[in-house]
């Protein structure tokens, strides 16, 4: 699912719980007295016997097809009863879960926690280093991008991927071909497809976008941008490397142009768009067809999809966009039950019953096989997909690193990035903007910022 904050959660996670989590050393905020592993070693004999003696589990998740998976795990262990619990989507749910652990009471004993905020809670020792459980055994099951997502840039591993969503242009094949557009294969030749378009059909637009973090990131990440440098509490960030260069000079030139629909994401509107073909492509994670088919009805079999258009002809990288993981609180109880639940869910029969009821995989054998490949799509007129998205999930650089509080970070997006879409701000200004309001913001939660 996508990764943003929508607007109005600006400035949210500036309160006591956000600083509880951050403040360095803050240990009265977590630590593992309470309940945690202290990174004993757990064995499979040792989950093995908690599964035979049963008990209860605690799970927040919002991720709809977990339900199915809770009740096939209980059919499986008849003495496990797992309590799954929506206490709300992605900053909804950190909030509480950090106000739980603040408090030292109520915390689940699992969390989904997406990539990009995993190291908001793990810095702080407050989730518990899944290697004591042999979870670094499970590396190759899983593709590069949410792998590396889970360690959090450290030598932990902080939760099992769940889902991932390795990038693709849907594109509108009935307005391309209404206006004779080719499917662009580089950025540059986008650039030209969105000058076409918008000449051909004044109301008609490439794509929307009025400023949006993760989407944002997730271009960088491609272009090859590494402005986050994280060692523990040492960060720094840099927006003016060349793979930023690249990335803001082709798409400050859409927004120069007004070649952009300046129509908010997930709303009415916006749907509308990509429905009557106003909007015509969107680049964006491979879970978008759930949300394609039930928001866009009327669009079904014109979509298709492709390959996200490269900056260097010829190249095959691609990059993340939403995703999330299944992680234990380490002041959560019933660590091996709940270590048992996550890898049943995430890497063992759970997978499966996700992906029947329309989750992206993960997990490397799932992308690769025949019966995922060749599912075809009737909302992109029989395509099969999945290809292409198991083609990008193998491209992802794997050396991309989050902020540790890339959840406040993301928060102030639109406050200083965002301007450049609504004002004479330009793009690289706005970058220049996001970076000092996010070195101030970490100086003042005790890291070490690198200017």
């Amino acid at each position: 699912m996508p990764t943003h904050l929508p607007q109005h959660a600006r400035r949210l996670l500036r309160g006591t719980a956000l600083v509880c989590a951050l403040a360095l050393g803050a240990t009265a905020c977590g630590g593992s007295d309470d309940g945690g592993s202290s990174g004993k070693a757990v064995s499979e004999a040792d989950i093995q016997a908690a599964l035979k003696e049963g008990g209860t589990i605690t799970v927040w998740a919002w991720e709809p097809t977990l339900k199915q998976v809770a009740t096939d795990f209980e059919k499986a262990h008849p003495g496990v009863k797992v309590n799954l619990v929506n206490a709300g989507t992605n900053k909804d749910q950190y909030t509480a879960l950090q106000n739980a652990i603040s408090a030292k009471k109520g915390v689940p004993d699992v969390a989904q926690v997406e990539y990009y905020a995993m190291g908001q809670f793990a810095l702080t020792e407050q989730l518990t280093d899944l290697k004591s459980f042999g979870a670094d055994k499970l590396s190759a099951k899983f593709s590069p991008g949410p792998w590396n997502g889970v360690k959090a840039g450290s030598d932990g591993i902080y939760a099992l991927p769940m889902d991932s969503g390795p990038m693709a242009l849907f594109y509108n094949k009935k307005v391309f071909d209404k206006y004779g557009i080719e499917v662009p294969t580089t950025w540059a030749e986008y650039l030209d497809a969105a000058r076409d378009l918008h000449k051909a059909d004044p109301k008609a637009y490439i794509t929307a976008d009025n400023g949006d973090a993760g989407f944002a990131t997730s271009m960088l990440w491609q272009a090859g941008s590494r402005p986050y440098t994280v060692n523990g509490t040492k960060v720094k960030i840099d927006f003016s490397d060349q793979g930023a260069k690249t990335f803001t000079d082709t798409w400050q030139k859409l927004i120069d142009e007004k070649l952009l629909a300046t129509v908010p994401a997930w709303t009415d509107e916006w749907y509308k768009g990509l429905g009557d073909g106003s909007i015509a492509t969107l680049a964006t994670g491979a879970w978008m067809p759930a949300n394609l088919e039930s928001g866009a009805k009327a669009a079904s079999g014109d979509w298709r999809v492709a390959p996200m258009p490269q900056w260097t002809a010829g190249g095959k990288v691609s990059a993340e966009n939403g995703g999330s993981a299944l992680a234990l609180p380490e002041l959560g109880k019933n660590e091996a039950l709940a270590y048992a639940f996550v890898e049943y869910a995430n890497a063992g029969d759970g997978v499966q019953t996700r992906l029947e009821n329309g989750a992206f995989p993960a997990t490397t054998a799932d992308l690769q096989s025949t019966k995922f490949q060749d599912t075809a799509f009737p909302y992109f007129g029989g395509q099969k997909a999945n290809k292409i998205f198991a083609e990008s999930a193998a491209n992802v650089p794997d050396d991309w690193s989050y902020l540790p509080y890339q959840v406040y970070a993301n928060s102030v997006f639109n406050d200083t990035v965002g301007k450049a879409y609504v004002s004479g701000t330009t793009l690289a200004e706005g970058f220049q903007s996001w970076q000092e309001a996010s070195v101030e913001y970490g100086e003042e939660q005790g890291f070490t910022v690198e200017k």
